[in-house]
């Protein structure tokens, strides 16, 4: 049952909450002499009833500061949860004011530390969190405090759907801002190519709405994560939603031979929007336990797939959880909190295709690193995500991020996780760098690829993410916040 677990969890880490990165020229310093306390103090005295600061020992300070991954949680001065956009645009004045570091939190699942925790102000966001479905702009408005989860069972008795997080308990706001691959990708695109407004706080707090008429503001939004503001609230574009069909498969180390070769013939051969598959090779060590966790993840958006669609990973062999079910129920099956705790890192590379050579060699590089290091009880894994080229074809107007969309690349993600005290960090960190490395000299590119900053680890250079983008971006962050007030904030800084 254990590894059943683990298995299914092993999707539970592809998509993660970010709101992600590092740091780069101009980051704004905090004052080294700023009474933190006396911060919160006044954010508390000058927002209004509508919202809350809560101190170490209170509630809900502990499940504001919560996040995912135990390395990505800190404890905070205090923590801020803003109920309205005005009570946001207050405390942004005041942190820019006295230099007090601070964080924005949505569903807490970066694997970065720092990138949505702080010593400082933690603002949790979960009062945003109203779901409204208009029928006659197929539009579904969404707090950026939600999980997708809450998305998707708020829209269900609509009969229809939002393009967002593939898991269980993923956050809305660091997913959209990143970009975003979802179940439905191959038809709809990016997530941030679905998002028609943002309510977006500035950094000198001014409340705005922002759309395709703010031509550079929606550029930097889609995919620009936290250098521009505050975003409260998103409008998505709304689908029709009926039954899928899908579910998980766990293959042992005798039957991955079956999963590498239908990734491989899916992934080359796939021409039907509707249908995604997701790969895994795990590895898990925990006492004098050692095994391969190999996982096949396969979604298709209708009751039934076409016949034989789906038939090289199909095997009465394997422990096989896929039927026809709701969207709701599917995200659910991903057991996505059972490493809930852990301490974990993410890394990533950017691919144009999976041959099956290449995926035995992520399954040869998960059972290396899963024995390699000293991950005490936890596991590696080594994620395929093959798409379709029409991925980044649905976009109306150009976006941050990818820095090009002219080569169909699909993402690979890199997931470790283990326990202890932190001690061992830097060495497991060392090695999902190096696991990195090996897999891209291992790739037949001869051209850059943008990297997606949703799995990227915490020192991934701007332009490994953006390209030739980061110049525009960063004039739109000057313009913006010429304060660097949102400098005070960890993930990708430009």
């Amino acid at each position: 049952m254990l590894l059943t677990s683990l298995a299914v969890l092993v999707e539970s880490l592809l998509v993660f909450r970010r709101a992600p990165t590092t740091v780069a020229s101009g980051l704004r310093f905090p004052a080294a002499s700023v009474d933190m306390s006396a911060v919160c103090t006044e954010i508390a005295s000058s927002v209004s009833s509508a919202s809350g600061v809560f101190f170490n020992g209170t509630e809900p300070y502990p499940r504001d500061i919560v996040h995912f991954a135990v390395s990505s949680t800190q404890d905070a001065a205090c923590s801020f949860e803003p109920g309205t956009a005005e009570d946001v645009g207050i405390a942004l004045r005041i942190l820019g004011k006295t230099g007090c570091p601070f964080a924005v939190k949505g569903g807490g699942h970066t694997l970065n530390p720092g990138f949505s925790s702080t010593s400082g102000v933690q603002i949790a966001t979960s009062r945003f969190a109203n779901v409204i479905y208009d029928a006659a702009t197929q539009t579904a408005t969404i707090g950026a405090g939600l999980i997708w989860d809450e998305v998707y069972a708020a829209l269900e008795p609509y009969g229809v759907n939002v393009a967002g997080g593939r898991v269980s308990g993923i956050g809305v706001a660091g997913f959209t801002l990143g970009g975003g691959y979802s179940w439905h990708a191959n038809q709809y695109g990016l997530t941030i190519d679905t998002v028609q407004a943002f309510e977006l706080v500035l950094p000198n707090g001014t409340v705005t709405n922002v759309n395709e008429s703010h031509a550079d503001l929606f550029f930097a939004l889609r995919g620009g994560f936290n250098n521009f503001g505050i975003v409260t609230q998103f409008i998505f574009k709304a689908f029709p939603q009926s039954q899928v069909w899908g579910g998980t498969i766990i293959y042992d180390s005798s039957q991955a031979d079956q999963l590498t070769k239908a990734t491989a013939d899916f992934a080359a051969n796939n021409t039907d929007p509707k249908a995604n598959v997701l790969t895994s090779y795990g590895y898990f060590q925990g006492g004098d336990v050692r095994q391969e966790v190999n996982v096949g993840i396969l979604f298709y958006d209708g009751p039934s797939p076409p016949a034989g669609l789906f038939d090289g990973f199909l095997t009465s062999n394997c422990n096989t959880e896929v039927f026809t079910r709701s969207f709701l129920s599917l995200v659910q099956s991903s057991n996505a909190n059972s490493t809930w705790g852990m301490r974990s890192a993410f890394n990533t590379i950017s691919v144009l295709e999976y041959p099956e050579h290449f995926l035995k060699h992520m399954q040869n590089q998960s059972i290396t690193w899963g024995n390699k290091l000293p991950l005490n009880y936890g596991y590696v894994t080594f994620n395929a995500e093959p798409i379709l080229p029409s991925v980044y074809n649905q976009a109306t107007s150009p976006s941050a991020w990818p820095g090009s969309r002219k080569s169909p690349f699909s993402p690979l993600s890199i997931v470790f996780g283990w326990s202890g005290d932190g001690s061992t960090d830097d060495v497991i960190v060392k090695g999902i760098k190096e696991s990195a490395a090996n897999l891209l000299a291992n790739t037949p590119i001869t051209e850059r690829l943008s990297l997606y900053g949703n799995y990227a680890i915490g020192d991934t250079s701007l332009e490994a993410i953006y390209g030739v983008n980061v110049g525009k971006l960063m004039e739109i962050k000057k313009q913006v916040d010429p304060e660097n007030v949102m400098g005070l904030a960890g993930g990708f800084k430009f």
